[in-house]
């Protein structure tokens, strides 16, 4: 982290800027991904021979599943990888968005294999196919096992960043799918029942629907700079205004996120006469960091009035 304090000539504005980043956690989850990968890898393959033996749609979808799954994870992988490449000069906030960017894509390949999904199902439906039962239970256990495993390699916790958590949710997409098909396998087996099969793949095909739209509004609220939740900027305003030493007034406010972990701001402020530019920026930047996790900040340092027309307008005051 460095703070520094620029004069403007024109404006009698300063600049400064507070870099904080953290990826120490990166290497475990990596290692963690690579590790996810080749396990559902293993899996499709065991799951789609079974399906295609079986006769089952929702062994048959969730082999589907883990295929793309198996994508997005090598991709998370990757973005992982990449997302700690350092700045240059052509990316100055190095490669830290691209795991917004795998996140998004892997909501989006979610979404087309739902409808791919309960478009077999309708077929299964109008004429349902034979199966064997006892293929689909077996083969189904061991893919509901292995992504027990493989959820338990990636975590759960909710502060990581929206790379793993799109490699956990098709994980979680998995996991959802062989269990319907246990459960499908179990009503056929002892029922008779062959539409268990399409209706279970639905129901869980509507589970995965609902977190790939979750997480891909996520996404793309990060990748259109949308503040980010929980944090209000009049509230911002007002405790900086309220904290920070010989602050007078913060305008101009715009709060947006990197990645999934990582804030940014931009503000104006006002100072009291006779306060030192530098020991106001550095009070303003401890308040960010202190209340809103902010840990990048970028000040803007002015005497009487805003060196911008539209410092009222927008996301800041």
């Amino acid at each position: 982290m460095h703070d520094h304090a620029t004069p403007k000539h024109h404006d009698h504005a300063a600049h400064a800027h507070d870099h904080h980043h953290g990826h120490a956690h990166a290497p475990r989850s990596e290692r963690h991904l690579l590790w996810a990968f080749v396990l559902t890898t293993i899996t499709l393959v065991v799951e789609a021979v079974g399906g295609w033996i079986s006769g089952s749609l929702a062994l048959l979808a969730d082999a589907a599943h883990m295929f793309v799954d198996a994508a997005a994870l090598l991709f998370a992988w990757l973005g992982a990888r990449f997302a700690r490449r350092p700045a240059d000069a052509r990316r100055s906030f190095g490669y830290a968005r691209l795991e917004v960017l795998v996140g998004y894509t892997n909501a989006l390949t979610q979404v087309f294999l739902v409808a791919w999904i309960l478009f077999e199902a309708v077929t299964r439906f109008l004429a349902p196919a034979p199966i064997l039962s006892g293929t689909m239970l077996v083969v189904a256990i061991a893919g509901l096992v292995v992504n027990l495993v493989v959820l338990r390699v990636l975590g759960g916790h909710d502060h990581d960043d929206v790379n793993t958590a799109g490699a956990r949710l098709h994980v979680l997409g998995d996991l959802l799918g062989s269990l319907g098909a246990v459960v499908a396998a179990l009503l056929v087996r002892w029922l008779d029942w062959l539409w268990a099969d399409p209706l279970i793949s639905v129901f869980v095909a509507l589970l995965i629907l609902n977190a790939a739209m979750r997480l891909l509004r996520r996404c793309a609220h990060i990748l259109l700079e949308g503040v980010p939740d929980g944090v209000e900027v009049e509230r911002v305003s007002a405790i900086v205004e309220g904290e920070a030493e010989g602050v007078r007034d913060i305008h101009h406010v715009h709060i947006w996120q990197l990645s999934g972990g990582q804030r940014i701001a931009t503000l104006h402020a006002c100072l009291r006469e006779g306060v030192a530019p530098d020991h106001a920026i550095r009070s303003i930047q401890q308040v960010l960091r202190l209340h809103f996790g902010i840990a990048h900040a970028t000040v803007q340092v002015e005497d009487l009035t805003c060196a911008q027309a539209d410092c009222g307008h927008a996301a800041g005051r």
